[in-house]
């Protein structure tokens, strides 16, 4: 019986203190727009509506883009070799 009540004890310890996933998702973390990695930002939408819209504009040019909120606002990006097309595709509107 004691090495039942220790076995379960130590289970409980071990699934108490292991470095696991938490069952409570955190908040997503807001960065500055220099910390998206190799992505480049093109456009700051005041909007959602308006970043998708600019968005689906870059896709149906087939250049790939993400909107993201950052701590300074909402921001349009895309991959670094998309830049320049990005730009000449969003400054003709």
């Amino acid at each position: 019986m004691v090495f039942l009540v220790m076995g379960l004890l130590m289970l409980l310890l071990r699934w108490t203190f292991s470095r696991g996933r938490s069952l409570v998702a955190r908040p997503p973390r807001t960065g500055h727009p220099t910390e998206y990695g190799m992505l480049v930002s093109v456009a700051a939408p005041r909007s959602y509506e308006e970043g998708e819209r600019l968005r689906q504009q870059l896709l149906d040019q087939d250049i790939r883009a993400t909107v993201t909120l950052t701590d300074q606002g909402l921001r349009l990006f895309v991959w670094p070799e998309d830049e320049l097309r990005a730009r000449t595709v969003l400054d003709r509107d």
